[in-house]
């Protein structure tokens, strides 16, 4: 039996307004070639200068991860060549990362897990590679944007473990603050290290998957490249180590080139940025500035607000939703009530429309009090969330123009003597003592009245009327 053995090397871009070495903006997207200066395009003598705040953030990450952070810290050029590169190196850094050691936990079948973390290393991105024909563009507008590789011990040993300990560091960043960790806009960007051994064995000879964008690319291609060891292993040959890429549409691995030696990338010191020195006081400025964690919010939400450990969860299983949650209940709408809404209705949409939260806090909130205040329905409150999702319109203006205002008690009362008597059998045998049809006349009320009446109300007539049959 074949153990797998996978570490990773996950790419962070960071929330900078301008590059790592230069003011060139920092942002996603933009007309190829327009967000490039003479530094991050690498012309003879343009000197970088080191953004301060992405070595803030990368310290902000460090001490999220439970990391040690180093009091010195230098960037060194790695010499390999990258088409996307234009100056020849990335700037990198290999003898003195900025954070060492460390761990992130997650969950597996029940149990809290962790991952050491071996480094975090803050470094510039390359460009962007764009395919037309048969031929390569190269756009370089994210030259120079910067960003922190997270390298993992080799403590996973299978692809869901993999994912699962992905979305959880995905969780831990979410709550500092440093990216938007948007992996479809190259955000958050992961390599897989994978090799297979006997489970008494030394891992094996590894494989690198390089520039998997999403956690489906990532379970697949683990999947994919431990069942190709597994196979080249049992036959009695060899794995070759070798850096790879990994057709999504094929769901297939193939090799880029034989894997680099450190000999080989020809790591110096970058002479253009001098040593960094970090302080005691600069360490403790950035911990006390660091957001709330989610662990701390899960205690609080539980502590303060009253919701259940699992509510608490749920609505900090997303950072945005977290926000969103914070928001609402400071708008006065109180915790288990927004907890419930959010949990249901906003995650249901979310999980429908895209990750992307289409209420603003303001609305959302606005909702809810239409719905205490016996304005809305509950079926009604959803119709209108569904309705206002990614729009600017408000929830009363949506709610009026669909006609989903409740009812007044006598409209309800009009409302409820044509449902009697369309359905004057139910009624007599309601009327007898029956109160297993009183869901059916309440049913038959809220579709007529497409969910505008007020069921209080509703009851309410329904057992006046109960009441004057039997008298009758």
């Amino acid at each position: 039996m074949l153990k797998p053995t996978i570490g990773c090397e996950v790419h962070v871009e960071l929330k900078t307004e301008s590059k790592l070495f230069c003011s060139c903006e920092n942002s996603f997207g933009g007309a190829p070639n327009t967000r490039c200066c003479p530094v991050c395009a690498g012309l003879p003598g343009a000197l970088p200068v080191i953004n301060a705040r992405a070595l803030e953030y990368a310290v902000r990450a460090g001490l999220a991860l439970h990391s040690d952070i180093s009091r010195k810290t230098r960037f060194d050029r790695k010499n390999f060549f990258y088409p996307d590169l234009p100056k020849g190196w990335q700037t990198s850094q290999y003898y003195a990362p900025i954070c060492t050691g460390g761990y992130a936990e997650y969950v597996s079948d029940g149990k809290i897990r962790r991952v050491g973390i071996a480094r975090i290393q803050l470094e510039d991105d390359a460009g962007k590679l764009v395919r037309d024909g048969d031929r390569t563009l190269i756009d370089y507008n994210r030259c120079g944007v910067p960003l922190i590789e997270i390298v993992t011990e080799p403590d996973l040993h299978s692809a869901k473990d993999t994912v699962a300990f992905l979305k959880a560091l995905k969780r831990v960043l979410e709550f500092t603050g440093i990216s938007d960790l948007k992996m479809q806009e190259g955000s958050l960007r992961c390599d897989v290290n994978v090799s297979v051994a006997a489970e008494s064995a030394p891992p094996g000879t590894r494989t690198e998957t390089k520039n998997l964008g999403s956690f489906r690319a990532v379970a697949r291609a683990v999947d994919a490249e431990i069942s190709r060891q597994t196979e080249i292993v049992t036959s009695g040959g060899a794995v070759a180590c070798e850096t790879r890429g990994f057709d999504e549409s094929a769901g297939t691995g193939y090799t880029l080139r034989a894997k680099e030696r450190a000999a080989d990338y020809m790591f110096f010191a970058e002479p253009d940025i001098p040593p960094i020195e970090i302080t005691d006081e600069f360490i403790d400025r950035i911990r006390r500035e660091l957001p709330e964690s989610r662990a701390s919010r899960v205690a609080r939400y539980v502590g303060e607000c009253g919701l259940s450990a699992y509510d608490a969860e749920v609505i900090t299983a997303d950072f945005a939703v977290s926000e969103l949650f914070q928001n609402v209940t400071a708008l006065g709408i109180a915790p288990k009530r927004a907890a419930n809404f959010i949990s249901g209705e906003v995650l249901r949409l979310m999980a429908t429309h895209g990750d992307e939260i289409g209420v603003s806090p303001s609305a959302l909130a606005e909702i809810l009090r239409m719905t205490d205040n016996g304005t809305l329905g509950n079926l009604a409150a959803k119709r209108v969330l569904a309705e206002v999702w990614g729009k600017r319109e408000s929830p009363s203006d949506a709610a009026a123009r669909l006609r989903l205002l409740q009812m007044s008690d006598g409209e309800v009362a009009e409302a409820l003597r044509s449902v009697l008597a369309d359905r004057a059998d139910i009624a007599l045998g309601f009327s007898r003592g029956d109160e297993k049809l009183r869901g059916y006349l309440i049913g038959e009320l809220m579709r007529v009245t497409n969910g505008r009446a007020n069921p209080i109300t509703a009851n309410r007539l329904l057992d006046e009327y109960a009441s004057y049959s039997r008298k009758e």
